[in-house]
Order: structure tokens, then C-alpha cells, then sequence
């Protein structure tokens, strides 16, 4: 038996650390299988907890060089990303305060004219080289020393990183300008030039680059954020008949809590007094308050209207909707994608690759170079090392799941399973359960009929009592029915249901069986007298059902649910993204069909018992095709985790939800269009981002080896190399940001 656990693990910069980290913990004792997120910080493993623990998997990482938490606090991670941005702006501005000297003294005898002659008849030459190893020696040791701590360990370990690759680079940089200062006869009489502005640059911008980047990765969290506002800190509870404030985690279930207007509901509960208008917009994304009243159910963290209301605890602390959203947004925003695995092939090879392409562009440039042959053998070196960090492919999935998830989470649509953002933009075919999904779930009666012999009243009575006792919506019909003419609802003797076909009673010393056509047909109860009204009402769009007492056939019954009021627009939306549309249901055909040609629905299944629907989408499917599944009820649970993609309505049942991939908050349909739409620009945005961060490194790596000299005389400096890495970061983290302002309602 394995478990599930995720850490949070620091000093994680590119995807090549990525790779590391699940390297180490994936060959670890008990560990089954390791993904690591460089967005999140965290890391998801399955674990045999009989072979370890959650302490020694974390150990495993700190001992790797990236120290692990075991406890996540999302607001003390939101905290700590703050510090560290504080921390990298002062690093940042130290190393410009020291950079734009060495900077100026090294460029500006380049370009502007007199500088170099009046360097050399004030301080001099040498004191001007000497200057500007001091101050970039400063920079390394001071703002820049992380890159030498942890890149040297990296390459000691033989797991080279971005911070080596850095080190590499101003190392030799620094190293071949510190012998030309102090040590010029060691180098050839044409090859003694410094090159101390570059180490500077080149620090500053990664650092500067990796501000911008941690800033950037800081908005990526602001769903979580969001959520995490949302839980109050306190409530007013009633004990023993006094109102006292309580802190949030010491409210029990069936503590009776008081919301006054405007503030928020502090557990998940149900109204024991008062009525208001409740703001449940952070659920379902429906800006339209909902009117509560006593009975009623109320969610934590949704905003009280005008009225005071008394709210009994159900649900507290972890075990709140509010909680669980928390939980089910983490797990999506850590999740990895199938397309992640190509990105993790080509990292896991990348820096050892580069760091070859490096050598080799040193010993080309060497051997045919034109003189200096040393210096420009540098330049392009440290410019190959410097430009080819896979940061931004390390960024490139993990930043628009995290900001995707994260706004639809705001849109009311919680992505269960990661892989399922990524599945659901293959879907050619949405197959939806009928009554609860496409209609209302709230049948009424519109024909009632008995057979000879039988009393109306008697009979409808006898139904509802059975039928008070059945958890189908029809059976609601039926109750509301015998309500409204004042008729008494009584128990019966024994009750059964009969999956898939009705239900059976015993009720005043008769047998009654209570279901469809094929119920009556099962038991072999003659409905020829009946029959042919049941037809006709089936292909008027009702659903008609039987009675029999005694063996015998008693009554027609048929219910109308009402579609619900979007339905059609959300089947043309669906259709206008070029996806076919499939309607699952237990009525009989013609129902089934008239509910169909009204919504313009492509293809109907009919008559399906709850045990048949997985079936009904195999069949779906033996075309190659797709199939998302929208259901929610209780036998809707096996066909949600059957299809490709199953989504639950939120308004359904919990056995429903936890089947589904991903949930829809709100009964509204129209939030299927918005998954689809999240779905599609997330992995848009995705593609855009691997895109760019691959042909970066495919178009810049031999520009900075230098092919274009022989053509136009063109090398990459090592500067403009490391801002182009830095921005190829910022890009990809800011273009996934844009996720949070698309337009993804349907």
C-alpha cells in the first residue's frame, strides 16, 4: 500500500535542479515515484510507509542540496517568496552600485572619445585594471556568491546547474582577467585584454533577471492566495446562550455560529435561523447572491448579505468545502502534464550537453581562430555557458498550469487531476447524464391515470409513501404531488429499490412494485391498457413510469423536468468548438430523443441502466474518439471515473465529485464551456512558452560559439548573453501571467 505526500523544497532555480531532485528522491528507499515542480517549490511522491517515512523522504532532498519541509504552509510559502524577492532586490542593488563603476572604466574608453587617455593620466592603466578587480571580485564574493556555493557543489557532484554554468563562466572570465592584470607574461603578447565588466554584467543581470522572475512567479499564486483570504481568522458562537468570539480552529461541529451582514460565513453549516442573501461567487463564480433561508446549506468563506443568520456547524477546519478547493487547486497547480515529460528528456541531458558545446567552441577557436585567439576563444566560451541555462524550460509548464488552474479555480471550475487540463483540449466527444445535468433534477407530476377499480387519491397516496423513502428525483414529484391535495404520507411495511428499474414496498398488506416500462415487463405485468398513453407522452418530452398492486397494473405516471435554461446555448457552444455531443440517459427513447431534438443533440442512448453507462461510453469511444462525461449523481460515480474526462457537477453528490477529474462548483453549464476554454488557452499558452524557451536556446547557443563571424564579423557578448537568459525567463513566467486576464467565459 502506497501513499501520497507533498513537500515543499527550496533553492530550486532550473529545470536541470528539477531533474536532480527526482533523481534523488525517485531512487530512494520506499519511493515509488517523484514529481518535482519548479514553479510550486514543491514535490508529489508515492511512498511505501512501511519502508520510510515523510521526515527521512525530505531529508533525501536537503541531503541532495535542496533542504525540504515536510509541513506546507501556502501563506508562510506566499511569506517566505516575499523575503526572498526583498533579499534579491538588495543583492541586485549592490551588485549595480559596484557594476556601473567596472562598467564605465572598461566600456567607456570603447566609446566615448578621451576616456582612455585620461584613464592613463590619472590613475593609470594598471590601477584601472586593478580597480576593476577589485570591485568585481567584491561582486562575486558578496551579491553573487550564491552562484559559487551552489554551482561548484553541483559540479563537484558531477549534477551541473544553472549556478554552475554561471560560475563557469564569470570564473574564467574573472580567472583569465585577473592573470592579464597581475600576471600579463603568462599570455601571449595579443591576448592580455581584461575582462571584468563581463563577470560583473553578467552577475547583475541574473540577478536582476531572477527578480523580475521571482516577482513575476509571486502573481502566479495569487489564486491561492485569494483562497486563503478568504477563511476567516475569527466567529461569533453561541454557548451556553452567550455570544463569545472564538479563534477559527476552536469552532466544533454543531457549534451554533452567528453571521451578522457582511461578513464572512466562518464554516461549512446549515441555517438554524434568519434568512439572507448569501455572496457565493468565490464557489461557483456566479456573481448572483443566493438567497438562504432556515435548512438551507452555507459554505465557509462565502460573504453574508443584509441578514443575520444562525448557522450550525457541520464542517470545520480541513474538512470545509473552502479547505478542500485549497487542497484540490494545490494539487493541480503541482501536477505534471504528459507534455512535461519531453522537457524533462531534453534537461536531463541539457547542461552536460552545454557545457561540452562550450569546450569544443573554445578548442575550435583556438585551433582557427584569428588572433587574439585566446581572448575570443573567452568571449565565446563564458557566452555558450552563460546564454543555454534551461531556465525557461524548466518554467515554461509548470508557471501556465499554475496560473491557468489558478483562474479557473476563480471561475468555479476545479481541476481535480492535473493530466485532466491537458486531456480535456483532446476531447471530439461530451457525453452528458439527463436529469440533474441537462435538466433541473426537480421533475413534477403532469399526468396521473389509474386503471378500473382503482381510487386516484388511494393510489397516489399508496405512491408517495414508497416513493418518500426513494432518493430519485421523481419520486420527489410524486410526494409534492400528494402534499399539495393534503394527502397523508404513511410508512410502509417493507421498502427495496430495484437498481436501474424502480422500487418495491409492501404498504397495507399489498405488494407494489413502482418503475419503467421494463419493470412492469421484468415481472411480467400486462400495460397494454396503458401503453399507448405512455407513448404518446413520451414523445411529448415526459417521463412515464408505473404502478402495479398485487401483480397487477394500478397506474401511469409521467414527470416532466424542466431543461435548464442554458442548456441549447451551451450544446451550440459546444458544437462551434467542433465537438460532438451525446446525451446518456435511463428514459425510455422517446423521451430521450424529444429532450435531444430540443437541445439539438447529436447522439441519444436510451433506456441505460446505472451499471450500462460505462458502456454507453465504451461504445462512444470505439470510434478512436474522446469522451468527456458530465454527470452528477450517485450512479453517475462509475461512468465519471470511466471516461477520458469525467466532470461533476458541483451542486451533485460527493460520490459524484470524488469520481470526477474535475469539478464544476456550480450547477451552471456553462461551466463546461469555461473548462474547455481554460483548457485550450492553458495548453496554448504552454506550447507558446516551449516554443520560445527551445528556439531561444536552438537560435542563440551558435550565435554565442560565434558562426557569424566568419560571415559578418558578429560575437555575442558574454553581457548581452546573460540578459537574454534573464529575459528568456521573464518572458516565459510573464507570458503565462496572461492567463489571468484571457477572456476563457463561455
Amino acid at each position: 500500500m502506497t501513499e501520497t505526500l507533498r513537500i515543499e523544497i527550496q533553492g530550486m532555480t532550473c529545470a536541470s535542479c528539477v531533474g536532480r531532485v527526482e533523481k534523488a528522491l525517485g531512487t530512494a528507499e520506499g519511493v515509488s515515484t517523484a514529481q518535482v515542480n519548479l514553479a510550486t517549490e514543491t514535490a508529489t511522491i508515492d511512498f511505501d510507509p512501511t519502508l520510510t517515512s515523510p521526515i527521512e523522504i525530505a531529508k533525501v532532498s536537503t541531503k541532495a542540496g535542496y533542504p525540504a519541509s515536510v509541513q506546507i504552509d501556502p501563506a508562510a510559502q506566499q511569506d517566505r517568496k516575499a523575503d526572498e524577492a526583498i533579499a534579491l532586490s538588495r543583492r541586485v542593488k549592490i551588485a549595480a552600485i559596484l557594476t556601473i563603476p567596472v562598467f564605465a572604466l572598461a566600456m567607456g574608453a570603447h566609446f566615448i572619445p578621451g576616456v582612455a587617455t585620461w584613464i592613463d593620466s590619472t590613475i593609470g592603466a594598471q590601477a584601472d585594471k586593478v580597480i576593476q578587480f577589485a570591485l568585481t571580485t567584491l561582486i562575486m564574493i558578496w551579491p553573487g556568491a550564491d552562484f559559487y556555493r551552489k554551482g561548484v557543489s553541483a559540479l563537484l557532484k558531477g549534477a551541473p546547474d544553472m549556478n554552475a554554468l554561471v560560475a563557469l563562466g564569470t570564473l574564467a572570465a574573472w580567472g583569465f582577467s585577473t592573470i592579464a592584470t597581475f600576471a600579463p607574461s603568462i599570455l601571449p603578447a595579443g591576448s592580455r585584454g581584461v575582462y571584468f565588466e563581463a563577470a560583473a554584467v553578467i552577475i547583475t543581470l541574473i540577478l536582476l533577471g531572477r527578480l523580475l522572475e521571482a516577482r513575476a512567479k509571486g502573481q502566479t499564486g495569487d489564486a491561492i492566495r485569494k483562497l486563503i483570504g478568504l477563511a476567516p481568522k475569527q466567529a461569533n458562537v453561541i454557548r451556553k446562550g452567550k455570544v463569545i468570539a472564538l479563534a477559527i480552529e476552536k469552532i466544533v461541529v454543531s457549534d451554533i455560529v452567528e453571521i451578522k451582514p457582511g461578513e464572512q460565513v466562518a464554516v461549512d453549516g446549515t441555517v438554524t435561523e434568519g434568512s439572507s442573501l448569501i455572496d457565493e461567487s468565490m464557489l461557483t463564480g456566479e456573481p448572483i447572491p443566493v438567497r438562504k433561508t432556515i435548512g438551507d446549506p452555507v459554505t465557509g468563506g462565502t460573504i453574508n448579505g443584509s441578514g443575520t443568520i444562525l448557522v450550525e456547524a457541520t464542517k470545520v477546519g480541513a474538512d470545509t468545502t473552502l479547505a478542500q478547493i485549497i487542497r484540490m487547486v494545490q494539487d493541480a497547480q503541482g501536477a505534471r502534464l504528459p507534455i512535461q515529460e519531453l522537457v524533462n528528456k531534453v534537461t536531463g541531458w541539457f547542461v552536460p550537453v552545454v557545457l561540452v558545446l562550450a569546450t569544443l567552441t573554445v578548442i575550435v577557436w583556438l585551433t582557427f581562430g584569428p588572433d587574439p585567439a585566446l581572448g575570443l576563444a573567452l568571449v565565446s566560451g563564458v557566452s555558450v555557458l552563460i546564454v543555454a541555462c534551461p531556465c525557461a524550460m524548466g518554467l515554461a509548464t509548470p508557471t501556465s498550469i499554475m496560473v491557468g488552474t489558478g483562474r479557473a479555480a476563480e471561475m468555479g471550475v476545479l481541476f481535480r487531476k492535473g493530466d485532466a487540463l491537458q486531456q480535456l483540449q483532446s476531447a471530439t466527444i461530451v457525453a452528458f447524464d439527463k436529469t440533474g445535468t441537462l435538466t433541473k433534477g426537480k421533475p413534477t407530476l403532469t399526468t396521473f391515470s389509474v386503471t378500473d377499480g382503482h381510487d386516484d387519491n388511494d393510489v397516489l397516496q399508496k405512491a408517495a409513501s414508497i416513493e418518500a423513502l426513494s432518493e430519485h428525483p421523481i419520486g420527489s414529484a410524486i410526494v409534492t404531488a400528494a402534499t399539495d391535495k393534503g394527502l397523508e404520507i404513511t410508512k410502509p411495511n417493507s421498502f427495496s429499490a430495484i437498481a436501474g428499474y424502480g422500487v418495491q414496498a409492501t404498504i397495507d398488506g399489498d405488494t407494489i412494485l413502482i418503475g419503467a416500462a421494463r419493470l412492469m415487463d421484468r415481472e411480467n405485468i400486462d400495460r397494454a391498457s396503458l401503453a399507448d398513453q405512455a407513448d404518446t407522452l413520451a414523445q411529448q418530452g415526459q417521463t412515464p413510469f408505473y404502478m402495479a398492486i398485487n401483480g397487477k397494473l394500478a397506474a401511469l405516471f409521467a414527470v416532466t423536468d424542466p431543461i435548464k435554461d442554458n442548456a441549447a446555448e451551451i450544446i451550440r457552444g459546444l458544437h462551434a468548438m467542433d465537438l460532438k455531443v451525446a446525451m446518456i440517459t435511463g428514459d425510455d427513447a422517446g423521451t430521450a430523443q424529444n429532450v435531444a431534438g430540443i437541445l439539438g443533440i447529436d447522439t441519444v442512448i436510451a433506456n441505460v441502466l446505472p451499471d450500462g453507462k460505462v458502456a454507453a461510453l465504451d461504445g462512444l469511444r470505439k470510434d478512436g474518439d474522446i469522451v468527456a462525461f458530465v454527470g452528477d449523481g450517485i450512479n453517475d460515480a462509475p461512468a465519471l471515473a470511466s471516461a477520458d474526462i469525467g466532470i461533476a457537477i458541483g451542486s451533485g453528490t460527493d460520490v459524484a465529485i470524488e469520481s470526477a477529474d474535475m469539478v464544476l462548483m456550480s450547477g451552471d453549464l456553462s461551466g463546461v464551456m469555461r473548462a474547455f476554454a481554460i483548457s485550450h488557452a492553458t495548453m496554448r499558452n504552454i506550447r507558446q512558452n516551449l516554443f520560445w524557451a527551445f528556439a531561444y536556446n536552438a537560435a542563440l547557443i551558435p550565435v554565442a560559439a560565434g558562426v557569424l563571424y566568419p560571415i559578418n564579423g558578429m560575437l555575442l557578448s558574454p553581457m548581452l548573453a546573460a540578459g537574454a537568459m534573464a529575459l528568456s525567463s521573464v518572458f516565459v513566467v510573464t507570458n503565462a501571467l496572461r492567463l489571468r486576464r484571457a477572456g476563457m467565459v463561455a
